[in-house]
């Protein structure tokens, strides 16, 4: 049963490294590993969903997945892949983010599924009763400065400017993780820890602690960091990060930056966000080469994620979204949203709402004040002439040329809103109220 699990990480190009024998460990029985999860946000980014599919496939070839979210290691501060400390966190924040994280993690990994059920563990329940002395006692002995020395992620800090240089709490670190997972090799029976590339220093230091504490044998699997074709860094926009929380990231732009991965990194990210299997991902590219103008992978991997991170509702939002301020979508469509959803459209999608007071239809809102001092979408009447002039306005995606038309309340949408738009994409959503 394991070895597809090698297999599928092999294909979907998600295995970087792996100790010797982990293979062959995997190939013989029901192996319990984790992940550790930086808890310093209260959502998981796009960024962390290459070690969620990762445990979501050790899952599902039939082995027990941990998810570690790090209470403890919160505190501390990881140096692996950063230039300088990061700031720590209070118990209060770190139990806010936690609690964030699981929530996300449930969407993805089976934890009722028997003896493969997923858990989630947080390393403050054995780093809470611990003293200093005992650490330095059980676990600092077992480790010699000059192995920890030797870790790129320390000799990078250290041949920068000494005025930056390593605290000792983040020096400490890799004891922290290691003893992360001698804890869980010792009372949860893992074997295995996998993580991204920038990791592997930290996870042996783990297993050369199993060794050197109880004579044990534990082991390491990495995937690959995900960069972009063009060379910037996966999981950001002109925004900043891409979040799995809706509050952070709306569905409707979580969904638009999948939708507009260029077709190399489309090719990547098919492979390694979806569940489809190979003769369908391979029966996809083809199909993408054939008429890449049609981005049939871009489209398939943003319904496929966003339907597994923010439910099939928020899908249909999105599409609606996007139907209506990119393609051809009607005002049918955006008739049939409730009044929540309509404006989630909307606002997920960065659109201004200016509100009018209902009042104002009583005469009925005339073209030109609508489009300015009453939502202050155009900064002059001038301006609104020319356009009407030019045929580049429209009202509930109907063109409008008559400077002198007007709006009453049988023209609003379910009864409440005007969609304004100039040119292709610029658009306005007026909202009547009182």
């Amino acid at each position: 049963m394991a070895s597809s699990f090698f297999e599928e990480l092999t294909w979907r190009r998600m295995l970087h490294d792996s100790m010797p024998g982990t293979k062959e460990l995997l190939e013989q029985e029901r192996v319990t590993g984790y992940i550790g999860f930086d808890p310093t946000a209260d959502s998981l980014g796009v960024g962390n969903l290459v070690q969620v599919m990762t445990l979501l496939h050790f899952q599902h070839a039939g082995h027990k997945p941990l998810a570690l979210v790090g209470g403890a290691t919160g505190m501390v501060g990881d140096p692996s892949g950063k230039s300088e400390e990061r700031n720590l966190l209070s118990l209060d924040s770190l139990q806010k983010n936690l609690a964030g994280q699981r929530r996300q993690l449930e969407r993805f990994l089976d934890f009722s599924a028997g003896p493969s059920q997923a858990e989630i563990v947080n390393n403050y329940d054995w780093f809470k009763s611990m003293s200093f002395l005992d650490f330095i006692r059980d676990v600092g002995k077992h480790i010699t400065v000059n192995y920890m020395m030797a870790k790129d992620s320390v000799k990078k800090r250290f041949a920068g400017d000494e005025r930056e240089g390593m605290s000792f709490t983040e020096f400490s670190y890799q004891l922290v993780q290691g003893y992360d997972f001698w804890w869980l090799w010792k009372h949860k029976g893992v074997k295995l820890q996998m993580g991204g590339s920038d990791q592997w220093g930290n996870i042996v230091t783990g297993t050369e602690l199993i060794r050197r504490k109880d004579a044990g044998e534990a082991f390491a699997l990495t995937t690959p960091l995900i960069k972009k074709a063009d060379g910037t860094k996966f999981g950001k926009t002109e925004k900043g990060n891409v979040w799995l929380d809706p509050a952070r990231t709306s569905p409707y732009e979580f969904y638009q930056f999948w939708l507009n991965a260029s077709d190399a990194d489309a090719k990547t990210y098919v492979r390694i966000f979806t569940l489809l299997d190979r003769p369908t991902v391979e029966g996809l590219e083809a199909e993408h080469d054939q008429a890449p103008e049609q981005r049939a992978l871009q489209r398939t991997l943003a319904k496929d994620i966003t339907t597994r991170v923010h439910g099939k509702d928020e899908l249909e939002v999105a599409l609606a979204a996007t139907d209506v301020l990119f393609g051809k979508g009607t005002i049918e469509q955006l008739k049939a949203l409730t009044d929540e959803r309509f404006e989630s459209v909307f606002k997920g999608a960065g659109v201004p709402v200016a509100d009018v007071p209902r009042a104002a239809l009583s005469t009925g809102v005339s073209v030109v004040d609508l489009f300015t001092e009453r939502s202050n979408f155009l900064p002059s009447k001038g301006e609104v002439h020319r356009l009407l002039k030019g045929n580049a306005v429209s009202v509930n995606k109907e063109k409008v040329s008559d400077p002198k038309a007007t709006f009453a309340a049988e023209k609003l949408i379910n009864g409440r809103y005007l969609l304004l738009q100039k040119g292709k994409k610029d658009y306005c959503l007026v909202r009547f109220v009182g």
